[in-house]
């Protein structure tokens, strides 16, 4: 499949986008119950991005973090999350960056990250390798422990016992477990073998497809909870978009420290996981 054109105009767009990012925000608000944030900046973003797309491809459906769906339901649909770390940018941290991906019956066929601060941009086409600043990647400099990164939906609660369970249990195998808050920033730093590993948990779907993508064709090793390959359909139910990935050599080693966590999951289908996850906030419930 030929995405060159499109593949093109995401990544001005997302360098564009970036020229924006670079500024301060003019305001920042409580978004939803308060816990995540929204600023100026992710508006004047994703209307910049949004309005390239549709101005080059009318008939495409966009869905954008802030915005949503728009456009006729269709086999084409461009994912756009504007400002990935808003919570980071609202405090000053320079964790952030910006991602596209376009799907092509429901698969991603490319896919888009740019940091602002580095003025750096990532890119990938299904089939065709990805490109940017450190790819391919170095071989790690010898042995080291263990570096991963952690992300959960929005929906996750802070009473969620499945994700303390896995959080615990990585953070008691890992020499570092980084939780930064900007998806598409972790998975930037998994293709170039800057981390090991890359735990999700009920992610979020916006900022999936382009990061997933990109570390995919760099190499990396994409799997789901019960070892299986990591299914990157986008209409794939909230409670499914649970997956491990990796470096190559990695994959025992994450999986065995989660064993306690994942044994009884052997279905790790929208069923199994919404029944564990019952049954574990009953137990906590149960023992408060």
């Amino acid at each position: 499949m030929d995405v060159t054109a499109e593949l093109g105009l995401a990544i001005e767009a997302v360098e564009a986008a970036g020229e924006l990012l670079r500024e301060e925000p003019q305001w920042i608000e409580a978004k939803g119950d308060g816990a995540d944030v929204l600023t100026d900046l992710d508006l004047r973003v994703e209307e910049l991005i949004v309005g390239r797309l549709r101005a080059a491809y009318p008939h495409d459906q966009i869905f954008a973090e802030e915005s949503g769906a728009s456009g006729a339901d269709g086999d084409r649909v461009w994912l756009v999350d504007p400002l990935d770390g808003t919570n980071n940018v609202a405090i000053g941290l320079p964790v952030y960056a910006v991602g596209i991906a376009l799907c092509v019956g429901k698969l991603p066929q490319a896919g888009v990250v740019h940091d602002p601060v580095s003025r750096r941009t990532w890119s990938a086409v299904r089939g065709a390798g990805a490109h940017g600043p450190g790819l391919p990647p170095d071989p790690p400099p010898g042995r080291r422990s263990l570096l991963l990164a952690w992300t959960q939906g929005h929906s996750v609660g802070r009473e969620d016992a499945t994700a303390r369970g896995l959080r615990t249990a990585l953070e008691a195998k890992a020499g570092r477990l980084l939780q930064l808050w900007a998806p598409l920033v972790g998975w930037t730093l998994l293709a170039r073998g800057k981390i090991d590993g890359f735990i999700g948990y009920r992610a979020e779907l916006v900022d999936l497809p382009a990061g997933a993508l990109i570390a995919h064709e760099s190499g990396v090793e994409l799997r789901a909870f019960d070892g299986g390959l990591f299914d990157q359909r986008i209409d794939l139910p909230e409670a499914e978009r649970n997956f491990i990935a990796c470096r190559p050599g990695h994959l025992a080693e994450i999986r065995s420290a989660l064993a306690g966590e994942l044994e009884g999951l052997h279905d790790l289908g929208a069923g199994a996981v919404l029944a564990h996850h019952a049954e574990r906030e009953g137990a906590v419930d149960g023992g408060e």
